[in-house]
């Protein structure tokens, strides 16, 4: 436990405050596509229909929808951000690796999702590293803890 506590106070003393920006919009546009998806339900259940086991599938795009929803504010806000961003993160990995990759970093017809999914998987792995930041619920959590690491 003391490696991650290490991590953890090491983050929070040699983060950049534009972070806070970035981690904010983040958290809204996981939250937006988490509402896409539930409006395009049969077109995610058909992306991850892939898996071969029975109602797999249904169950991952259920997933995918619950964890945006609730991960996203919670990555805008800054509340429990490290546990939020870790949830998204096997998401994003299928979404890079096995969803985005594929079809190439040039697909004309995806918009870019590949170039979108890289971004937003890098902002998760940032902030399980460097954490919520001073503008956050976590910030003001810990001020009244005491543990103050700014």
């Amino acid at each position: 436990m003391s490696v991650i506590t290490d991590v953890e106070k090491w983050g929070n003393s040699h983060r950049p405050g534009f972070l806070d920006i970035f981690r904010i919009v983040l958290g809204v546009f996981i939250t937006y596509k988490g509402l896409y998806f539930i409006t395009h339900m049969q077109m995610l259940e058909t992306t991850t229909s892939g898996v071969n086991v029975y109602f797999a599938g249904a169950a991952l795009a259920h997933y995918v929808v619950f964890a945006h929803i609730l991960g996203g504010p919670l990555i805008a806000f800054g509340l429990f951000t490290r546990i939020a961003s870790l949830i998204q993160l096997p998401i994003l990995v299928g979404a890079v690796f096995l969803v985005n990759y594929p079809k190439g970093f040039y697909s004309i017809a995806q918009h870019m999702e590949l170039w979108l999914s890289l971004i937003v998987l890098v902002g998760l792995i940032v902030f399980m590293i460097f954490g919520a930041g001073r503008y956050s619920i976590d910030a003001k959590r810990r001020k009244e803890m005491g543990i103050s690491n700014f």
